[in-house]
This record gives C-alpha cells, sequence and structure tokens, in this order.
C-alpha cells in the first residue's frame, strides 16, 4: 500500500510534475490530468486542453461525447473507415526508371529489398549486368565497367593472394579463394566481358 503522502502514479494519462491548478472552478488540487477544452484537433494543430484533478477528470469523462453538436451525416463522416481516402493522392516516384520486375529474382526477399535499393550504375558500353554479375564484379573488387582485361588481371591477382602454393602454404583463406574463382567463372563467359 502506497503511503498517504504519495499519490499513485497507476492511473493512464497522468501527467507527473505538472504545477498547475485544477481547471474546475473553485478546485485546489493539482490538474495532472488532459481532456479536451472546447476546439478539437484540426490542421492548425491539436487543439486546446485544461488539467485536471483526478475526481473531475473522471467527472468530465462520464459526462463527454465526441459527436456532441454533429449532425448525422458529420458523425458518419468521422466514423468512416476510410477517412482520407476521398482525396487524390500523388503517384510515386520511380526516380526515372521502372522496379525491378519480381520474375527477375528467384528469392521473394531480394525482390523486395531490390525494390528500395537506389539503381546501380549501368555500364557505359550499355551491356546488360544480372544480379548475379554485380555480386560477382563485388567479390572482384571491381566497377561495373570493368573489360575482360581488367577481369582478367584482377583474377591472376586474387588467386596469387589467396592460393596455398602462392602465399606461404596459409589455407586460411580457401573461402575467399573459391568465391574469387566461382565470381571469375561466372563473369567470363557474360556478354559484357567477350
Amino acid at each position: 500500500m502506497a503511503s498517504s503522502g504519495r499519490r499513485q502514479s497507476r492511473f493512464h494519462g497522468r501527467i507527473e510534475g505538472y504545477e498547475q491548478p485544477c481547471a474546475h472552478p473553485g478546485c485546489t488540487e493539482a490538474g495532472e490530468f488532459r481532456a479536451p477544452a472546447g476546439r478539437g484537433p484540426s490542421f492548425d494543430g491539436p487543439g486546446d486542453w485544461r488539467f485536471l484533478c483526478l475526481d473531475h477528470v473522471r467527472q468530465f469523462n462520464t459526462g463527454y461525447n465526441y459527436f456532441e453538436g454533429m449532425s448525422p451525416e458529420e458523425i458518419e463522416a468521422a466514423q468512416t473507415p476510410y477517412g482520407g481516402w476521398e482525396r487524390q493522392t500523388r503517384a510515386f516516384s520511380a526516380n526515372g526508371s521502372p522496379p525491378p520486375r519480381w520474375a527477375d529474382f528467384v528469392d521473394p526477399l531480394d525482390a523486395i529489398g531490390a525494390r528500395f535499393k537506389p539503381a546501380e550504375a549501368a555500364r557505359r558500353d550499355g551491356q546488360p549486368l544480372s544480379e548475379a554479375d554485380r555480386k560477382s564484379l563485388r567479390v572482384l573488387g571491381l566497377g561495373t565497367d570493368a573489360d575482360r582485361n581488367a577481369l582478367r588481371r584482377r583474377y591472376a591477382e586474387l588467386v596469387r593472394r589467396y592460393h596455398p602454393d602462392r602465399n606461404g602454404g596459409d589455407r586460411g583463406h580457401e573461402k575467399a579463394l573459391q568465391a574469387v574463382i566461382e565470381a571469375y567463372t561466372q563473369l567470363k563467359s557474360r556478354p559484357a566481358f567477350a
């Protein structure tokens, strides 16, 4: 049980530390609960509030009617679940390029994520690159405009770096070596690198 000198804080809506008297005439209690005061929310802001003590906010809540003074048409408009849908909205911009097609992806989660990624730069020569091509280029550390010679040079450099016969027998880079080989194998037969 709480001591008599301390108020219970279990009431939802209490504004702690608010030092204003209750707005009810003649009440000297602290106004710790917010109640609407006339003007409701509008374009100009959330509306006016008055602060009441617990007893007076309970009294206010028992007699409060949001729809008081409204016509049946206004009440229906306020209760409709489609509030705001009668207004025309702007179409979303695709930043000049259409979103990717669902058929371009094997995994639906990749398709969902791709819709919100910034569009990657196209090659200057106009050759198309698939998502797998772009991933392989990232593995090799090459840009989208790399040519066949750059691809061969980078592949040879990474194989020398990661192959155990070339780096003193260190087998700690076998996964990286396998990724480099797979990326090169995938890219070397693509039309962009022919």
